[in-house]
């Protein structure tokens, strides 16, 4: 058996128990093609592992231990089978990186990147700057992840109930996002202009389609973001290795909401429970994950507590 067939029996077998298997399934795929799939499975060495957990920089992310544990599953299965004898992993793994910190971006340097997004391109492509300019103000907005915002079809947003449908994302659950007036004229002006540059595609396309009328993928989304957050001349000035995300889109759409709730006096422990179930969460924990404390929020924070010891909040 070669690499590339050990491989995708592996992802046959997890999507036939249920599990979508798709970033591990990622994993596996490029590793084959990184060593080469025609390799067979008991040629496999340690300095090929190696070589693909730690890439060409030699660095130790967090996509690390996501390659170790990914390699490690499929070598086990491959024993349990008895087309392996070994693991060809190294047996000491380095020290875990430190948690990446979220960027949190500021309502300023949200306009930026709206304006970026139209004009980032040197050379036309099959890119369409309209499309990526509103999956960047959609996933901003309804504090979707990015894969949620480029899966949206057509028959998927409900402009009467104001609704958009996420099927089957993370964890593998359908939600409701609701979307308030703003964002429906907003939607509504690029649906018609969308339905005037593709008619013959029908509501079950995806909303968003490049110039040749096919979907955008994320790998494409995530290089035009990191050239429209240059454009937009954004960047960390705290030392962290990681520039600025599109995910970080998401952390600062729940920072964001969690600050002005502080402002506005509401129960904010209560409506964290409501902020978790919105962003599609099972549980609060998780979405404590994407709460960072801004300078805005101890501020706003302190005021409430100010307010509360003064006597002047009931």
């Amino acid at each position: 058996m070669n690499v590339k067939q050990l491989a995708e029996s592996c992802i046959s077998y997890r999507r036939s128990i249920g599990e979508k298997c798709k970033s591990n399934g990622d994993v596996l795929l490029c590793f084959a093609r990184r060593i080469g799939e025609n390799k067979d499975i008991n040629n496999i060495t340690l300095d090929d592992c190696t070589a693909f957990l730690y890439g060409e920089d030699f660095k130790v992310t967090a996509s690390w231990f996501i390659r170790y544990a990914s390699l490690k599953w499929m070598f086990e299965w491959a024993i349990s089978r008895g087309y392996m004898t070994s693991i060809p992993l190294p047996l000491d793994k380095p020290k875990s990186p430190d948690h990446m910190k979220p960027y949190i971006y500021s309502k300023i340097e949200l306009k930026r990147l709206f304006e970026a997004s139209m004009h980032f391109q040197k050379n036309r492509s099959k890119i369409v700057p309209e499309c990526i300019q509103m999956i960047i103000k959609l996933t901003y907005l309804l504090g979707l992840r990015i894969q949620e915002t480029i899966s949206i079809r057509l028959i998927d947003i409900d402009m009467e109930s104001s609704l958009v449908v996420i099927h089957n994302t993370k964890f593998n659950k359908t939600r409701l996002v609701p979307f308030n007036q703003q964002v429906k004229s907003m939607l509504c002006k690029f649906v018609n202009w969308r339905n005037s540059q593709h008619p013959n595609c029908g509501k079950d396309s995806a909303l968003f389609l490049d110039r040749e009328c096919q979907p955008y993928k994320i790998d494409t989304i995530q290089d035009c973001f990191q050239r429209i957050r240059e454009v937009a001349r954004i960047k960390r000035d705290d030392g962290a290795y990681y520039q600025p995300r599109i995910h970080d889109l998401r952390h600062s759409f729940a920072v964001h909401r969690l600050t002005a709730w502080y402002r506005e006096g509401k129960d904010v422990q209560r409506c964290l429970c409501h902020l978790s179930t919105y962003l599609g969460h099972d549980d609060i924990s998780h979405t404590s994950v994407y709460l960072t404390m801004t300078d805005n929020i101890y501020k706003e924070a302190n005021k409430l507590f100010n307010e509360y010891r003064n006597g002047t909040k009931e």
